[in-house]
């Protein structure tokens, strides 16, 4: 038996309200003082996990009480405090290694220096996640019946860990990337680096979001914003998007308002074992779980008990390792997700024919 851990933390205050209901009644920022005064809690237990391999899993959940904006505010020196204390349960729990969710992992230098404070590997879980997205992004293209050879896509984040691996991936398919950031002479550098390695694919870069979906055949939103930054308005008829950030990149309105447009949800992933039990719920079916926590999951159960994923940067070749890794052990897609909800294939084949009128 095999066992690891991964951290949680709410992504809205009105996660602390579905868990402590009296929260709702009392202020928002009396609520998220209190809860900074909290150090972790066990959220959950993972069972039932069984890979092809016969190897079974075990995890626990740790949850911190914090929300994006007081992780990403807050002095980093105490919320590295904050994360020894969930590491340090963690460990006491049994497990061999620990992933870090949401933004547990965006805070401070991505578990680099988390990794040297403590004596289990942690990791980001951001190649898995690397590798549903653009695997997720380049299956729906296909079923909106779009040529790859002629698709223009953009990425929003592309300078991030997760962006930066994706557009090289991406590049091995598309003939057009749209590079977006805020940072200009990040994108340059990450211009520059993509039209080394791959000549033949046009590659341009822009800091304004809209200017570049407005014409992007496929959109991978990978941001680390912590608010919606994609209007419904601005996307092409017949654009596939996918929504990799958390919290999302992209509202509910975008699938209101536009019926010729195909959003997914980035990195669902299908857990190996019939009787798997996440041991929570992250408003996913039974046996569904997000692809960062998949990635812990993947490695404990190869015993490849290593800080696989850490820091700014993401190497290609771990990415295809671990997506090689997932199907040794049997994590695979969890098919085409929608803000929690699976969509089949006449829902895709209708937002197709929706664009085609929508472009006559």
């Amino acid at each position: 038996m095999r066992r690891f851990a991964f951290i949680i933390h709410p992504l809205r205050f009105d996660d602390f309200a579905r868990k402590y209901p009296m929260t709702r009644h009392l202020p928002e920022k009396l609520v998220q003082w209190a809860f900074k005064q909290v150090g972790p809690v066990n959220a959950g237990h993972v069972t039932g996990v069984c890979s092809p391999t016969g190897e079974e899993l075990e995890g626990w959940l740790i949850g911190l009480p914090l929300t994006p904006q007081i992780l990403l505010q807050s002095p980093y020196d105490w919320v590295l405090g904050k994360l020894l204390q969930a590491v340090k349960m963690a460990e006491e729990l049994g497990a061999e290694i620990v992933g870090l969710g949401a933004f547990t992992k965006i805070a401070g230098d991505r578990g680099v220096t988390l990794s040297q404070k403590v004596s289990i590997p942690v990791t980001t879980g951001n190649s898995y996640t690397t590798a549903t997205a653009v695997e997720g992004t380049l299956l729906a293209a296909a079923r909106m019946q779009l040529d790859l050879r002629q698709v223009q896509a953009a990425v929003i984040g592309a300078t991030g860990a997760i962006g930066r691996a994706a557009t090289k991936l991406l590049a091995e398919q598309v003939r057009h990337i749209t590079l977006v950031a805020r940072t200009p002479d990040d994108l340059r550098t990450l211009q520059a680096e993509l039209q080394r390695e791959n000549p033949e694919v046009l590659v341009d870069w822009t800091t304004d979001i809209a200017s570049a979906v407005r014409s992007a055949d496929v959109v991978l939103a990978v941001s680390s914003a912590t608010g919606v930054i994609v209007d419904p308005e601005d996307l092409k008829p017949g654009a596939v998007v996918t929504d990799v950030a958390r919290p999302r990149n992209l509202s509910r309105a975008v699938m209101d308002q536009r019926r010729d447009v195909l959003v997914l949800d980035g990195g669902v992933i299908q857990v190996p074992g019939d009787r798997a039990d996440m041991g929570f719920d992250f408003g996913f079916p039974p046996q569904m779980v997000e692809a960062c926590m998949a990635e812990t999951m993947i490695l404990a159960l190869e015993g490849q008990l290593e800080c696989f994923t850490l820091g700014a940067r993401i190497e290609v070749a771990r990415v295809r390792e671990i997506r090689a890794l997932a199907e040794k052990h049997g994590f695979s897609l969890a098919g085409f997700r929608r803000f929690e909800r699976a969509i089949d294939d006449g829902e895709v084949e209708r937002v197709r024919l929706a664009a085609r009128s929508a472009s006559a």
